[in-house]
């Protein structure tokens, strides 16, 4: 489910599912399930639990359809069923991540090339100036996936839901259930670790060629 679906949007497929459609749940479907279990990997210290975490969101999406009173989108929603199981899961496994650092509202990020909101106050390096541009933008794309997953999970989950899911920042705050200034924090600087570590990585490969 893109982020620009409109509430009639959203209405319409939450009486589709009620009604037991399966291709309105197919399409919920295709339109989270990665989404989740990526989130769900910050969360879990594996793929295997990640998945089972997903499948039994899905599971409890389709036994709270009629509860669903529909104060927040039906992706915010499935995001927050998600989100406590995982939790559950992750002390279970031992594993948690420190959505909620103690930083305050005057917090700053040291790259100056992030805007206060989070966003890039001057763009990254251009990549497409070799006349292999097409084969350096495939591989850029798999080395961000690489980058993004050795982010620490609190920041590769949200630079992930706002950079690759395409969230905005209330959506973010309120299926992780943290505040606006942890958000931009986190944001910020996971924003500037992958981008250092993208222009490293563009670096080394310009002194290869």
């Amino acid at each position: 489910m893109p982020s620009s679906a409109t509430p009639d949007d959203d209405a319409a497929l939450l009486a589709r599912l009620r009604d037991g459609d399966e291709d309105a749940f197919r399409q919920l479907v295709r339109a989270l399930h990665g989404a989740l279990v990526r989130l769900a990997l910050a969360f879990v210290g594996s793929q295997g639990a990640a998945e089972e975490v997903v499948q039994d969101t899905w599971m409890a999406v389709i036994a709270g359809l009629d509860k669903f009173e529909g104060r927040a989108s039906l992706r915010t929603w499935t995001i927050g069923i998600l989100v406590n199981r995982a939790k559950t899961r992750g002390v279970r496994d031992r594993r948690t991540v420190p959505f909620a650092p103690q930083v305050d509202e005057g917090d700053t990020l040291e790259d100056h090339r992030f805007s206060a909101a989070g966003t890039w106050s001057s763009p990254p390096s251009a990549w497409d100036k070799a006349p292999e541009a097409l084969t350096l933008r495939k591989e850029a794309c798999e080395q961000i996936e690489i980058e993004l997953a050795k982010l620490p999970p609190a920041q590769g989950t949200i630079v992930m839901l706002r950079d690759v899911e395409g969230w905005d920042a209330a959506e973010v705050c309120k299926a992780l259930e943290i505040s606006e200034a942890n958000q931009r924090v986190l944001l910020h600087r996971g924003r500037a670790r992958l981008r250092a570590a993208l222009e490293h990585y563009h670096s080394a490969e310009g002194r290869k060629s």
